[in-house]
């Protein structure tokens, strides 16, 4: 993994495998969180066992190495729309029983594995949006990508703003930003927020909700003078 804070560049391959997701969200942790991972960031085997327990099945292997490397780490997991605990997992009715992990904060939507495939080492992830259950990400090891990406985007701290988007800055986001190597997926609250995509420079995350005039961006900085460079890039009415 490089040096510099670029996530379209340490994502420039893509995420093909577990092993790629955990090197990427080791490589994040140490970059943009200014804290790397430790030990006793991850949940203990006792912990996961307890819920495997619970819940009458073993977790697949995704989201089970997942949870042993960062499931303590809340500034990582649980800023905006929390990972569940090992602990909380539960299965719910839909689609023939689906293993939730992720609640949106206000209990709007779920992210969860279909049970008709738990016994998949990465099984794909759907979510609840307004518009029922529908596909999420194919593999769980990308799932907890986005996560990590997108609840630390939402840092309660000044490095965070957002913004709506006219289609006359458009050119402005693609000239100067990368897009990063992960697949486009929905967004819960409606089809017009969807797809989400992210664009990166060095220093510089984006968070872009929709395609259509007037879409949302979500901002970060790795610094303050860094996103006040995306302020600038983008001229929109910023929120912070």
């Amino acid at each position: 993994m490089l040096e510099s804070p670029d996530v379209s560049v340490a994502l420039a391959s893509g995420v093909h495998n577990r092993s790629q997701a955990w090197d990427f969200v080791r490589w994040f942790a140490g970059q943009w969180s200014g804290r790397p991972l430790q030990r006793e960031d991850g949940c203990a085997e006792e912990e996961l066992t307890a819920a495997e327990g619970g819940l009458g099945f073993q977790l697949p292997a995704a989201l089970r190495e997942g949870y042993a490397l960062l499931g303590h780490r809340d500034d990582l997991t649980r800023q905006q729309d929390p990972l569940v605990p090992p602990a909380g997992l539960y299965v719910d009715d839909a689609l023939g029983g689906v293993l939730v992990f992720r609640r949106e904060n206000q209990d709007c939507a779920s992210w969860a594995i279909p049970l008709d495939r738990i016994e998949q080492d990465d099984p794909p992830v759907v979510v609840e949006s307004h518009q029922g259950w529908i596909p999420f990400l194919d593999r769980m090891s990308l799932a907890w990508v986005e996560l990590v990406l997108s609840e630390s985007l939402f840092g309660a701290d000044s490095l965070y703003d957002a913004c709506e988007l006219p289609d006359a800055l458009v050119p402005s986001l693609q000239a100067r930003y990368s897009p990063v190597n992960l697949p486009d997926y929905p967004m819960w609250a409606s089809e017009e927020d969807s797809p989400v995509r992210w664009y990166a420079a060095t220093g510089r995350l984006l968070r872009r909700d929709g395609a259509q005039d007037h879409c949302w961006i979500h901002a970060r900085g790795h610094a303050v003078a860094d996103l006040e460079v995306i302020r600038a890039d983008l001229p929109g009415r910023w929120v912070g």
